[in-house]
């Protein structure tokens, strides 16, 4: 598996997976179409100038360009304050076959080693079971149910927290 950032060469992948509605079930629904671009756009300048993570998931560096999905740490205002939030989508066909805890595994361990992003939230739906076991798996600490916005849409989700330099479960 690799991890490379984003280009705007990925709107096709950015729209299976915002614009679908088994992709976006758990997120309130598919996204428009329109402006995904400018999404992409926007994002690959974010992972250009490194003020966030935002990393294709690539299965198998002999074909770059097949993705299963994305991983992201980004750093926001949360309701309590500013908060580093991790984040990731795994296309249907890659889904159950380990993309996504691997992809997250390697975002935090980076984020360990160059001591970057400090506390890693997490908040998948509550009816996220898979999202919901990464972050067990990976040793995030369960601290709430709560209600986020995604989109402009409330979401129901469970809120997760990892410290890569003590939380992080081996390998």
């Amino acid at each position: 598996m690799q991890l490379r950032d984003v280009t705007p060469d990925d709107v096709g992948a950015y729209i299976r997976m915002r614009c679908d509605p088994v992709m976006t079930a758990e997120l309130g629904g598919p996204l428009p179409v329109e402006g995904m671009a400018d999404k992409v756009r926007r994002d690959a300048e974010r992972a250009a100038a490194g003020t966030a993570w935002i990393k294709m998931i690539v299965p198998d560096p002999r074909t770059p360009g097949v993705v299963a999905g994305t991983v992201t740490v980004r750093a926001h205002e949360g309701d309590d304050g500013p908060l580093s939030e991790i984040g990731w989508m795994v296309l249907p066909e890659f889904q159950g076959r380990g993309p996504g805890r691997r992809a997250a595994r390697a975002l935090l361990e980076r984020a360990r080693d160059e001591d970057r992003w400090g506390e890693a939230h997490a908040f998948p739906a509550t009816t996220n079971a898979a999202s919901n076991g990464i972050c067990r798996s990976l040793g995030f600490r369960f601290l709430a149910e709560r209600e986020v916005t995604f989109a402009g849409r409330v979401l129901r989700t469970n809120h997760w927290a990892v410290t890569p330099r003590t939380d992080l479960t081996p390998g």
